[in-house]
């Protein structure tokens, strides 16, 4: 098992959007992003959990733990004209993009970045790293444990 920090923007998807999903869970569809596709086309697993994490907000952090419930598929949203993540170079036979489904396990507090960063523990950890913009990092697993402590 492995552990993750997924980011979505609030005005887009967020913690409470999440909740009210059928089932608490989503396809993670819309990632454009080859770094982030790779995650979840060659890494993650089912069982795999995850940070779900405000960003691009007034008071981005972490709001619940999700787990990966679906492994990788291809993302439908490639293939639909109508959709703002369309790629006219992605077909049914060579996919370009995919998503894994997340289920929401339980909301947490607000963890927020400026509390993350005070932290020994988590200076290494990747969201905190100056210029990181990928919507998925790995979360290393004491990091992850001292999280948990602090939830």
């Amino acid at each position: 098992m492995r552990y993750w920090l997924m980011k979505s923007e609030p005005y887009e998807f967020s913690i409470d959007d999440f909740a009210a999903q059928p089932d608490q869970t989503i396809a993670w569809e819309g990632v454009r992003n080859y770094q982030s596709r790779n995650f979840m086309r060659h890494q993650m697993i089912v069982g795999d959990q995850v940070f779900f994490y405000h960003s691009c907000c007034k008071e981005p952090g972490i709001l619940g733990i999700a787990t990966v419930s679906k492994p990788a598929y291809p993302d439908a949203t490639q293939f639909n004209p109508a959709s703002k993540y369309f790629d006219p170079k992605a077909t049914p036979d060579n996919p370009r993009w995919y998503n894994v489904e997340l289920t929401l396990r339980k909301r947490t507090r607000l963890i927020p970045i400026k509390e993350l960063r005070r932290y020994p523990e988590l200076q290494k950890m990747r969201v905190l790293q100056t210029g990181n913009r990928l919507s998925i990092t790995p979360v290393d697993p004491a990091e992850w444990r001292f999280i948990l402590t602090i939830l």
